[in-house]
């Protein structure tokens, strides 16, 4: 048994199949096109986690903690509106 249950010549008749469909131009182009999106991708997150970490230590305008417990209240009062209206659907 291979992987899954799956022998490796179930596998190898596949990949033949797919060749023969699809073509080894067409597939190294599909490759080279995910990897690309791929890159694109890590390059994207890392980004946004560089962005993350470097707003919260520049903060310009810091929130007082009576600021945050009235967004807090807001929130909460935001939250507790819309179980309402879920209950109400019910």
């Amino acid at each position: 048994m291979g992987v899954g249950g799956i022998s490796i010549w179930q596998l190898l008749i596949v990949l033949v199949i797919v060749l023969l469909l699809f073509g080894t131009k067409k597939l190294r182009n599909m490759g080279g096109d995910l990897g690309g999106a791929i890159k694109g991708f890590r390059s994207s997150i890392k980004e946004v986690k560089a962005g993350d970490s470097d707003s919260d230590s520049d903060s310009e305008d810091p929130e007082t903690p009576d600021q945050q417990t009235e967004a807090t209240q807001d929130d909460l009062a935001d939250v507790e509106a819309t179980e309402d209206v879920k209950t109400e659907k019910v």
